[in-house]
């Protein structure tokens, strides 16, 4: 490691592990910092510049030593230091592939949204459209992990992203042209969701390939600013471009979109994935199953959010645009919502570059209790600027929590197992979101939007406190 020396060393034969010493405490000399080694957020010595075969000088400046063997995990990454990450030609392609695509995307359930409820009248009808992207990712999205780990993560992000890029040129000529009706564009959506399927778990995989272990949290956090970043640009880019073009020209921005993504991640330059040992894919679906299952953290607040994300998914693809229709000023007011929402994830991204805490689970749990903030606000329905600035705190909170879990599921899953577990993670997330989108437009019909709006905030509050409750979602910790 860079630095490390003091007026007494250690030579260390094995990178990662340490010898007895009389140590506490580390002292970098590039930094000018010192590092107790009983800290909450212990370190990993010599895993990025050491090569095995040789020595790594290591400080020790009195105290008790850890046993001989115990690995000590790296000093976090500070923020100006993450920053520079960016120049880091990997990183900072992929940070605007992830600025373009997500910028059309974030305009893409807004055109799709007021143009089906354009072209049907019918929260119920429109909620079999919105659904099916979903339903075809719950299908295949296995499917997509076992191949992202068997096969090249980067080659199959390119090809779902032609294929998203296909579907979506599409769905815009048929509104521009005005051929579209419900059985094309639920088709054509589902050959979205299977893009969508291919593409979530190997992106996952894909981070631990352009970032050493101890930058993943500041990595995950940059990207997720980009990202969302993108999503508040693209939100409000989307509520005046549907409101003054329409939603076939909408959606062909987004189209075109995914193709510049296409070409730069099919740009980068990865280090080599590690392929899983000889076996059939469903041997590999099995372990990746058992290694799912292993960790029950992972599993409870998987099955938390099949239920948050259920609701989520009806809130901001069919029931606020829905009453922002009936009751606002559509399209527009939508999309200054959404766009909040984007903003939130923005500040969240640069805050998650200094959140260090020592339960992270935890921790990202509390946060989703403000998930509830938009469905109770269009409830009554508030103004539009206190339904955004609810839109904006859960931004803040979900992008917090969307990277202490992604550095908790890479830090924790192996590299050969991580697209295959992460298949398993978005499966159970969206599992139900078909059917809380259908729920939805029925129910909006039936018994009206404030009831429906009510009971989200209901399955979202239960299904937070009934996580708190496992005792290993509180106690996981970051040496985990």
């Amino acid at each position: 490691m860079r630095g490390l020396l003091d007026f007494r060393t250690t030579l260390v034969p094995q990178p990662g592990l340490i010898l007895p010493a009389s140590s506490e405490s580390l002292f970098d000399l590039s930094s000018a910092r010192m590092f107790p080694l009983s800290s909450p957020g212990r370190f990993r010595v010599g895993l990025q510049d050491a090569q095995p075969e040789k020595s790594i000088c290591l400080a020790v400046l009195g105290g008790r030593a850890p046993p001989i063997g115990e690995h000590i995990e790296a000093p976090e990454i500070g923020f100006r230091e993450g920053l520079k990450l960016l120049r880091r030609r990997e990183v900072g392609r992929l940070g605007i592939a992830y600025l373009v695509t997500y910028t059309g995307t974030a305009m893409a359930p807004i055109a799709m949204a007021f143009g089906v409820l354009d072209l049907t009248g019918s929260t119920r009808d429109s909620s079999i459209v919105i659904a099916a992207p979903t339903l075809a990712a719950v299908v295949v999205i296995l499917v997509g992990g076992a191949v992202a780990d068997r096969t090249s993560r980067q080659k199959l992000i390119v090809g779902a992203e032609s294929l998203a890029m296909g579907t979506q040129l599409v769905i815009a000529a048929l509104f521009l042209t005005g051929n579209a009706t419900v059985p094309l564009l639920t088709a054509l959506m589902l050959l979205n969701g299977i893009a969508m399927a291919l593409n979530a778990p190997a992106s996952t995989g894909l981070i631990v390939q352009i970032a050493e272990r101890d930058e993943l949290q500041v990595v995950n956090a940059l990207l997720g600013t980009a990202r969302n970043g993108a999503f508040a640009l693209g939100a409000a880019l989307g509520g005046v471009l549907v409101s003054t073009l329409g939603a076939g020209m909408t959606l062909l921005i987004d189209g075109l979109s995914f193709g510049v993504s296409a070409l730069l991640v099919a740009s980068l330059h990865l280090r080599a994935q590690r392929p899983p040992e000889a076996a059939t894919m469903l041997e590999d679906l099995r372990l990746g199953w058992r290694e799912f299952i292993s960790h029950t953290w992972l599993w409870v607040i998987v099955a938390q959010f099949s239920l948050v994300v259920a609701v989520q998914e009806s809130v901001f693809g069919l029931l606020g645009p829905a009453v922002s229709r009936d009751l606002m000023a559509g399209a527009k007011d939508w999309g200054f919502i959404a766009a909040s929402f984007g903003a939130g994830t923005v500040v969240g991204g640069f805050l998650s570059l200094r959140v260090n805490v020592r339960h992270p689970m935890r921790f990202a749990t509390l946060l989703t209790f403000t998930f509830v903030g938009v469905p109770l606000a269009l409830s009554v329905p508030l103004p539009v600027f206190a339904v955004a600035a609810a839109g904006f705190v859960q931004g803040i909170a979900g992008q917090i929590f969307a990277v202490l879990w992604y550095t908790s599921l890479q830090r924790n899953i192996s590299g050969e197992m991580l697209s295959r577990v992460s298949a398993y993670d978005h499966l159970g997330s969206i599992a139900l979101a078909p059917l809380g989108i259908v729920a939805a437009g029925f129910l909006f019909e039936a018994i009206g939007y404030r009831t429906t709006l009510l009971v989200g905030v209901a399955i979202g509050l239960i299904s937070t406190i009934a996580a708190l409750s496992v005792r290993d979602v509180r106690t996981m910790t970051t040496d985990d």
